[in-house]
């Protein structure tokens, strides 16, 4: 998925955060495409039988990041896209843990499969997702780059121009998330 990133979508997010509603909708329409898509790779993942639909999660997502008092804070377009991503994957997990509240003892899964077996397993989600987390306060930059690819689906060079980064800092945050992740997912500690 190709992020679209121009100078109006960031003028519109700037507006929209200063109050504009007018800005906001007009976000919506020129966003709505590119957020479906993205919605839709997140929900490839779930299981068939899934309570949420690709375009609630869509909505969702947007009301997370314009309904409230004042929209989100974000720099640019790549950014905003950023935001949404992890808006989406929170607004899974979430719905995951009202489904089913257990414990994420006992369970070990390979990263390679963790997300097709959490899509099965909500307890597995929310493991990966507390994984997640816990890298996120490690090593931001690879926690970012392990949301955008393995939940967003982004390749390394959108996952760069989203954060700004280049391609080859993007491989190396891969590869140790990925490893991470892994050794806390299959290690004893999970």
């Amino acid at each position: 998925m190709e992020v679209k990133a121009t100078p109006q979508i960031t003028h519109l997010l700037e507006s929209a955060r200063l109050g504009d509603s007018e800005a906001s909708g007009l976000i919506i329409e020129l966003v709505y495409g590119q957020l479906h898509r993205l919605a839709s790779r997140y929900m490839n993942g779930e299981r068939d039988d899934h309570t949420l639909q690709t375009t609630a999660l869509v909505h969702e997502a947007f009301v997370e990041l314009f309904g409230k008092d004042s929209p989100v804070l974000v720099q640019n377009t790549s950014h905003f896209f950023a935001v949404a991503a992890t808006q989406m994957r929170r607004i899974l997990v979430d719905h995951a843990r009202q489904r089913d509240a257990q414990k994420r003892k006992g369970i070990h899964i390979p990263i390679d499969e963790a997300y097709h077996i959490a899509s099965n397993r909500p307890a597995a989600l929310i493991s990966l997702n507390d994984a997640l987390d816990e890298l996120m306060k490690i090593d931001p930059d690879a926690g970012k780059v392990i949301e955008l690819r393995f939940f967003g689906g982004y390749t390394d060079k959108e996952t760069a121009e989203i954060l700004g980064r280049n391609v080859a800092k993007v491989r190396r945050d891969w590869e140790f998330g990925r490893s991470w992740l892994h050794s806390q997912l299959e290690g004893d500690g999970f």
